[in-house]
């Protein structure tokens, strides 16, 4: 993995970053291509739910919830 790859569980509230790839496999694979999760698109970390998951994130103008154990399998370049 490149050095300047992150999990998205690594983004932190309130910051963006743009999807690099994505290591799901699948059904998960198509439901996450599905939701607008592909390469070169900006993702922005929204809130997260008061038990810590899930995650929501803003994806071409739709707010989507992903738990952690999809999320970790996104990776990303954080935007500077």
């Amino acid at each position: 993995m490149e050095s300047n790859l992150l999990p998205l569980t690594e983004l932190e509230i309130g910051k963006s970053a743009i999807i690099n790839s994505l290591k799901s496999i699948g059904n998960e694979r198509r439901r996450m291509l599905d939701l607008g999760i592909v390469n070169g698109t900006k993702i922005e970390a929204l809130y997260r739910s008061p038990s810590g998951d899930p995650v929501a994130y803003n994806i071409r103008g739709a707010v989507i919830a992903l738990r952690s154990e999809d999320a970790k399998k996104i990776l990303i370049n954080k935007e500077k």
